[in-house]
């Protein structure tokens, strides 16, 4: 089994390149933020505490998020790996996530950093947010995602560099040029 993790900011790509990557390499995607809103249009419980959470732009709990992924997690028995996106958040995430991996004697093998600047952030969430209609593309929930990610979700990072897991790919450019960068890393960590 191969999992991987793709970070970065919001707007930085990583649902674009979790697609292709998926594509590629037939893994099983978890996006905490697909999670969340399909939980909130579905109107659960659950879809009703994140939806107020997201609304205010503030992260979902650790518990809640580490419940529902682990959920999705079991879903996806016959998975050759998993690409986390949008999670880990936190060192307490991360902790948890590696804890719950070893527990089925998996693994993460790979984090991909997307590195994106915060003007290229805010222009494609501007463009993005023309089509999405996201509640959480907007101008003021925007900047506290950014601010979230580069106050608390950067700490993750050092976690993983720390393991050795860590590649930067410059997230700036033409999509097919990134994901070659992306493929060429994923391959090296694989063999």
């Amino acid at each position: 089994m191969f999992n991987l993790v793709i970070f970065g900011p919001p707007g930085a790509g990583k649902g674009t390149q979790s697609a292709k990557i998926i594509d590629n390499y037939k893994l099983a995607h978890i996006s905490t933020g697909d999670m969340f809103r399909m939980h909130i249009s579905q109107n659960t419980a659950l879809g009703q505490k994140v939806k107020q959470i997201l609304a205010d732009g503030l992260l979902v709990p650790d518990s809640i998020t580490i419940e529902m992924l682990e959920e999705e997690v079991q879903r996806n028995p016959d998975a050759t790996g998993f690409i986390f996106d949008g999670f880990p958040r936190t060192v307490p995430q991360a902790e948890a996530l590696d804890t719950f991996l070893e527990s089925k004697n998996e693994k993460i093998d790979l984090v991909l950093q997307l590195d994106v600047t915060e003007s290229e952030i805010k222009n494609r969430i501007a463009e993005r947010k023309k089509v999405s209609g996201r509640a959480d593309d907007d101008e003021d929930k925007l900047i506290k995602r950014i601010d979230e990610y580069f106050t608390k979700t950067i700490h993750v990072l050092p976690y993983y560099q720390s393991q050795g897991k860590v590649v930067k790919i410059n997230g700036i450019g033409e999509v097919e040029a990134i994901f070659g960068m992306i493929c060429a890393a994923i391959d090296e960590a694989k063999s």
